[in-house]
């Protein structure tokens, strides 16, 4: 079941945001690109995670961001969810920015459809994200890790 705030008003930074979540390399979490359960009292349903480079550097030899670190600016997380079986139907992304002027906690937070469509757009700075999300501070406003 997902849950979000719907706005499909899109800007230029979901765009760009998008088309970096396609276009980008990424290794799945734990180099293993398994679907994993929603936990705990996730909106998002069963998904793959996934990170660039910059946040791949941040993670240790288990594949978790270590408590008490924080990604750098750059950083960008991507859930892959999956609906129905094996459809990929959103991807759920934060990416560090700090700074930026749609940030939220340091982070940008989206929705997209597969095909580019906002679900959540960065525009709305985290507004139904942050308050899950800052349940850990710990692991820089990331919950995956202590769930898997």
């Amino acid at each position: 079941m997902l849950i979000a705030c719907k706005n499909d008003k899109s800007t230029s930074d979901d765009k760009t945001l998008y088309d970096e979540t396609v276009n980008s390399s990424f290794t799945f979490y734990q180099n293993n690109d398994i679907l994993l359960n929603a936990a705990g009292n996730s909106p998002h349903g069963n998904f793959k995670l996934k990170f660039n480079g910059t946040a791949q550097s941040a993670l240790d030899s288990t594949g978790k961001l270590p408590a008490g670190n924080e990604f750098p600016s750059g950083s960008l997380i991507v859930k892959e969810i999956y609906g129905g079986g094996s459809a990929l139907s959103l991807y759920a992304i934060m990416k560090k920015a700090p700074g930026n002027a749609n940030a939220g906690s340091n982070w940008l937070w989206a929705e997209y459809k597969p095909g580019g469509k906002t679900v959540v757009s960065v525009s709305n700075k985290g507004s139904g994200c942050v308050g899950c999300h800052s349940g850990n501070t710990n692991r820089d406003l990331t919950n995956s890790f202590d769930l898997h």
